[in-house]
């Protein structure tokens, strides 16, 4: 019996060191947490002015349009609505009265750019014409839409007719004119509706002018 004890604890004692030599194994470390997108909570928002998109290019100020002046960040120094006066100034504020007439957008904002300097560093100015009521030209007699008709764009005699909706089946459509302040003089400039229409006479398919008037006779 003592010969079977001590193989049995021989057999247990190499067990015992065979479990001991074997490395243990490694836990896997806990999975990093992850970062939040750089820059996701930290946007800062883009710049929100209106584009001039109705307005065409190298397009003038006049009296009675409607203009909203957005300075970046700013918003006391801001004005989201002001109308042209008749002497061409507008109020805004650090600056009061400005004279507009005449520029363009782009031309106002170099103005108030330079001008906001002495109170607001690095100021970024938009200047946008929200409406257009400064260019018009006027329609009367056998037209379907009778009134002014704002010029947002460059405009041919015809273009102005189909706008206001056409001449009516009454209108003297050889007849028509426009009447046109130039020089101190007013010039009557003929217009053969038919004869453009078919492509002829096309000399007399002029671009209008603020402030014209085109007749057409009934």
């Amino acid at each position: 019996m003592s010969l079977l004890l001590i193989t049995l604890m021989f057999a247990a004692f190499q067990a015992a060191s065979s479990a001991a030599a074997q490395p243990p194994q490694s836990t896997p470390p806990p999975a990093a947490a992850s970062a939040p997108a750089a820059g996701k909570d930290a946007t800062i928002p883009e710049k929100g002015a209106t584009e001039n998109a109705a307005v065409p290019v190298g397009y003038r100020i006049g009296a009675g349009d409607v203009l909203q002046i957005s300075v970046w960040r700013e918003l006391e120094a801001s004005v989201q609505s002001v109308v042209v006066r008749p002497d061409g100034i507008i109020t805004v504020p650090l600056l009061k009265e400005i004279n507009v007439l005449a520029l363009t957008p782009v031309e106002l904002q170099k103005i108030l750019t330079d001008k906001l300097q002495q109170f607001i560093h690095g100021a970024d100015v938009t200047v946008v014409v929200r409406e257009i009521r400064s260019k018009k030209v006027y329609l009367v007699g056998a037209i379907n839409k009778v009134g002014p008709v704002p010029l947002l764009s460059n405009m041919t005699v015809l273009q102005v007719l189909a706008e206001a909706g056409g001449v009516t089946d009454y209108a003297k459509r050889k007849k028509i004119y426009i009447m046109r302040q130039e020089n101190g003089k007013q010039l009557k400039l003929l217009f053969n509706y038919d004869a453009v229409i078919k492509g002829e006479h096309m000399e007399q398919n002029v671009l209008v002018l603020p402030d014209d008037t085109i007749v057409v006779p009934h």
